[in-house]
């Protein structure tokens, strides 16, 4: 007890024992407090399993006197005396009395040897001292104490009620309505007091009484007919009852404090719980979506056709413009909601969140980062495979159309070159056959080109992987073998037709003297001869083919051309765009670095200039759309590169998706700091030096400070440690072992010493309050004292307690505690 109250205590308590040295020669107060203070020692004593029926009798061997003290102050007294002797006894109850004193009390006027003569008046005296120092001395309320303090409590409490006017500890209380008023305050339920009337005092006072007794474990100190029947009833009677209200209240008081406290470390618990439980969810079902995605990227299985491969190209873009930004973001804000928890865990004095195996921050990056190197990989399959479409095709088309033109053009040759027609024919006959077999043989040489550019296409699909390779082969083939046929077909008619010409030149010659007497007939012949020759030149169908090509081949490139001219326009559409959109993404990058590393202004103004550029950001999004659209279009004209941009459609949207993310984690990382700031008591200038040391230390400028800078900015502050201390120190600014220091770990380094938060210790000590000062809480105490949904989060979690003391039901509340700031999943 401090100078203070001891001073107050004995300052009130001589004029209370002058005074009343004359009121106890009252009957009517005397048994009232006989009665008053009787019930009270006992309302302690049977605590110790035992009691008094006559308090001038029962304190006299100072035995009962010293186990009161003992039980109402907690403490030990001196071993008493067992003897039945007076000097005995007297010495009990001079330890009493001596321990009264030694906590500030001054006492007046009484001894042992009154105690143990069974002095009524000094008996009274002494239990109200013990009453006032251990009941009424420590109620203070707004700054007053003991007497004044609990009647000012008492008409806090009573204000409300209009009928109730407590001004002191005597007339005041006749009515019964302000004992009344004092329960249906704290426990509406009890009285209903709107049916009390203040003529029917007998009626309120025992009323007031009965449930005191029955439901807030106060005994009954005073009979209502004692009070009602006294003019003036006994201060000192009424200040011990009222003084067991206030307590009786207090510790509901105290229990509602605890309870209030318990209730907040569990909603702290249950949100970071939850917190928890929703980032596991979360990497659980993003890393799950890139391994679903993952295979879908790795497949390069190509299609047989143009058409085919576009649209998957077409599933790709649907994939990086409407399925891969929602996970962009979920990325990003898992990344949040992680660095959120581990603040709030910090700030709350709870151990760093571990995520479960495989779902580190870390291994969603890893995965991430396969993630995105199939995907580039994809893409860029996707378009050499179109570009190895686009050029079968064209072989394709040119194969068939060589082909188709070879066929058209060997049509009807065997059928030509096995006619015997020869056999029939006259020497000139012959001979204009063989002119025109020369001729044919001539045309023959000619196509061999055409047969070997097939056979080159041909193979140039095959090596190509095309994937009617095998009809193209089959065709190929029938040409080869039908080329082969030909040209034997060729040779043999040669050799008919020369064997033919000698021997009708053979029989010419026996004509010839003939044919000289003959010479018109010969004439004739030779005319008729040039004739059937003229009708048999093959080159003039062609000369008109040819001739009907020309056009077409005009007008086959000037749809090129205008085609061309259409993609260089689309070139330079997305050039234009591009070359604005990436660098201001580049330069949006570097102001937000520049805002998170500054100095300017307080946290709150670097958040509002964050989140104006966020605006910003996000009122962007439609050029980056328009862009797409672009992309789009270049790639369905098959357009593959592009001079008038550095930037591809793949760069822009990779900036686009980190600037998203950046500004997104930068908010974050402002609105911790803030936390961190307000938990800890940091001022904004304090907060000014750890950003410029941190900036000065973070010498690649990344934002973060690697484990060497962070070394020597732990030397320049005069840490003098070696490597388990580091190592030690890191495990607490680096949880995560990513071997990084960020801005928001060195403040919460920096700033360790801890702000006013909830301990185990005092979590403990608050359920010890529920649980009535036992080593263990019971289900119903939980379900009494918490509300329904933290009393069964307690049930759930707390183990059986396997004390001495156990009962059927008993939880352990201590190792629940220690749990709640030690194991982060409980």
């Amino acid at each position: 007890m401090d100078h203070y109250d001891s001073q107050q205590t004995n300052d009130y308590m001589q004029p209370e024992e002058d005074w009343d040295r004359d009121l106890l020669l009252d009957p009517a107060w005397e048994k009232q407090q006989r009665k008053t203070f009787t019930a009270w020692c006992n309302s302690h004593l049977r605590k110790a399993g035992t009691q008094i029926e006559n308090i001038e009798e029962d304190f006299r061997d100072g035995l009962k006197l010293m186990l009161l003290l003992e039980v109402i102050s907690g403490e030990r007294l001196a071993k008493p005396e067992r003897g039945k002797m007076r000097v005995h006894k007297i010495s009990n109850v001079n330890k009493a009395l001596d321990f009264i004193a030694s906590k500030g009390v001054k006492l007046v006027s009484i001894g042992a040897e009154e105690i143990v003569d069974g002095n009524v008046k000094m008996t009274l005296g002494m239990i109200w001292t013990i009453i006032l120092r251990f009941a009424i001395q420590d109620i203070s309320v707004e700054e007053t104490s003991a007497k004044e303090g609990l009647l000012l409590w008492c008409q806090r409490k009573t204000a409300p009620y209009k009928n109730v006017n407590i001004q002191n500890f005597h007339i005041s209380w006749k009515d019964g309505l302000g004992f009344c008023a004092l329960i249906h305050r704290h426990r509406p339920e009890l009285i209903d007091y709107g049916k009390l009337r203040k003529d029917d005092p007998l009626t309120n006072l025992n009323t007031a009484f009965d449930v005191a007794e029955k439901y807030l474990d106060i005994p009954k100190m005073l009979d209502a007919e004692d009070i009602v029947g006294t003019a003036r009833p006994d201060e000192k009677a009424i200040m011990t009852y009222v003084s067991s209200f206030y307590h009786a209240f207090s510790g509901a008081q105290k229990a509602e404090t605890a309870a209030n406290r318990i209730c907040k470390v569990l909603a702290v618990n249950q949100e970071n719980e939850q917190l928890m439980e929703d980032y596991e969810k979360l990497a659980s079902d993003l890393l799950e979506w890139i391994r679903r995605t993952i295979p879908w990227l790795e497949n390069r299985v190509p299609e047989n056709t143009m058409h085919a491969m576009q649209q998957k190209l077409e599933d790709f873009r649907d994939y990086r413009r409407l399925h891969k930004p929602p996970k962009v973001q979920e990325k990003c804000q898992l990344e949040i909601n992680f660095n959120t928890l581990q603040t709030k865990l910090r700030l709350s004095n709870r151990p760093a969140f571990m995520p479960s195996e495989g779902r580190m921050v870390s291994d969603i990056n890893n995965a991430w980062g396969c993630l995105e190197q199939v995907e580039k990989g994809y893409e860029e399959w996707l378009l050499n495979e179109i570009r190895r479409l686009e050029r079968l095709d064209h072989l394709a088309e040119k194969f068939r159309q060589k082909a188709s033109i070879h066929e058209a053009w060997t049509d009807g040759k065997e059928s030509m070159l096995r006619q015997k027609d020869y056999e029939t024919a006259t020497l000139s006959e012959i001979k204009a056959l063989l002119k025109k077999h020369e001729a044919f043989e001539s045309d023959l040489a000619a196509h061999q080109d055409r047969v070997e550019q097939i056979a080159a296409i041909a193979q140039e699909l095959n090596e190509l992987d095309y994937y009617d390779s095998p009809s193209v082969n089959a065709r190929c083939q029938k040409i080869c073998d039908q080329w082969d046929n030909l040209g034997a077909l060729t040779q043999k008619r040669r050799e008919a037709l020369e064997r033919t010409e000698k021997l009708l030149e053979t029989i010419d010659q026996l004509y010839l003297e003939y044919a000289k007497r003959a010479a018109p007939f010969n004439n004739w012949m030779e005319g008729a001869m040039e004739d059937l020759q003229d009708t048999f030149i093959v080159h003039t169908i062609e000369e008109i083919q040819v001739r009907q090509l020309v056009p077409r081949r005009d007008q086959a490139l000037t749809e090129e051309h205008a085609r061309q001219q259409h993609n260089e326009r689309l070139r330079k559409q997305f050039g234009a765009q591009a070359n604005v959109i990436g660098p201001w993404i580049q330069t949006k990058m570097e102001e937000i670095g520049r805002i998170s590393i500054e100095m300017h202004g307080t946290l709150e103004d670097q958040l509002s200039h964050l989140r104006q550029y966020e605006k910003s950001i996000v009122n962007y999004k439609p050029k980056i759309d328009q862009l797409e659209g672009d992309h789009q279009l270049i790639q369905e004209a098959l357009i593959f590169d592009n001079k008038h941009t550095n930037y591809t459609m793949e760069h822009i949207r990779v900036g686009w998706e980190q600037l998203l993310t950046t500004i997104a984690r930068t908010i974050n990382e402002v609105e911790n700091q803030i936390l961190t700031r307000d938990a800890k008591g940091i001022s904004q200038e304090q907060m000014n030096e750890f950003r410029a040391s941190f900036n000065h230390f973070d010498r690649k400028k990344t934002g973060m400070m690697d484990t060497d800078d962070f070394r020597a900015c732990l030397i320049s502050m005069g840490y003098n440690m070696g490597e388990a201390e580091f190592a030690r120190i890191m495990s607490i600014v680096d949880p995560n072992r990513l071997g990084v220091v960020t801005f928001q770990a060195f403040i919460d380094f920096m700033s360790r010493e801890t702000a006013d938060t909830d301990t185990a210790d005092q979590v403990m000590a608050s359920f010890k309050i529920l649980a009535g000062d036992k080593n263990y809480i019971t289900v119903e105490e939980l379900r009494r004292e918490l509300p329904p949904d933290q009393a069964e989060y307690c049930i759930a979690r707390m183990a059986p307690y396997t004390g001495p003391d156990s009962v059927p039901g008993a939880l352990d509340y201590m190792s629940f505690s220690t749990a709640l700031y030690g194991e982060s999943d409980l």
